[in-house]
């Protein structure tokens, strides 16, 4: 397999939107025009565990420190997730929820077994806590594996994929592991596939065969799938393209949509 360590060019025309892929080489920024899959290379060289983007905002938890902007210490320590709301929050090891602060980080409390962070929530073993001004607030539900936060927050759990209004409801049946969400489409993953509601998937719910997907992105009409194996796949509707990407430990996937111009 052809290493990654310089940039490899696959014809992307400048202007694609970039996604971003934590991996333990690195994070790697990858140019996709609609379904096409083309120039990527590493960004920012960290083991990366997660990393989070919105707006011109990014956040990478890795196995030293919380990096924020262009990958600037934040000295926070290892972390095992992070998210980018009002404000970066990040989570240690042992649990720790901090978010970031003029002066440093912030401890607000701890959770057990963390999994995920998005926008304001954190979610683990124990289930979901919001953070807010006078610290956690349990939220409700258990052995979360992901969550999509904004525009209505959804939940991946062993038992189901949960929506929050009136209290947690459950959407559909089944061992999820990862979510993602916009205000038009919400896609979720199994071992086995994806399913997908809204946007050019319709009203309902549509179920497609993409297995070993460990981590979703949308952005507009396009969904972007990370697999174990460490391919990016990618979908507008009509089908998945995609392409191997030969990172190791492939961890989360987030879409900028700033522009990729090639050098």
């Amino acid at each position: 397999m052809p290493s990654i360590d310089e940039k490899r060019v696959y014809g992307a025309a400048a202007g694609a939107t970039r996604a971003l892929v934590a991996s333990t080489v690195g994070v790697v920024s990858v140019g996709v025009s609609d379904d096409i899959v083309g120039e990527f290379g590493i960004d920012g060289g960290c083991v990366a565990r997660d990393l989070a983007v919105s707006g011109d905002v990014l956040a990478v938890a890795t196995d030293d420190d919380v990096l924020v902007g262009d990958y600037e210490s934040t000295d926070h320590g290892p972390a095992t997730t992070v998210a980018v709301g009002d404000t970066v929050t990040a989570v240690a090891p042992d649990g720790t929820v901090s978010r970031l602060a003029d002066d440093g980080w912030e401890p607000l409390g701890t959770v057990a077994s963390p999994a995920v962070a998005d926008g304001p929530f954190v979610g683990g073993e124990d289930g979901v806590v919001r953070v807010d001004d006078d610290g956690l607030s349990p939220v409700g539900l258990a052995d979360v594996r992901d969550l999509a936060a904004t525009p209505v927050p959804y939940a991946a759990t062993d038992d189901g994929l949960y929506r929050l209004g009136n209290g947690w409801r459950r959407v559909r049946e089944g061992s999820f592991r990862a979510v993602t969400a916009t205000e038009e489409t919400v896609a979720a993953a199994t071992a086995e596939g994806v399913v997908t509601r809204g946007g050019p998937w319709g009203d309902d719910w549509r179920e497609h065969r993409e297995s070993s997907v460990v981590a979703l992105a949308a952005f507009d009409d396009s969904l972007f799938g990370l697999t174990g194996d460490g391919r990016l796949r990618v979908t507008v509707g009509d089908g998945w393209r995609g392409r191997t990407l030969g990172v190791p430990e492939p961890a989360a996937v987030a879409v900028t949509g700033r522009a990729v111009r090639p050098e």
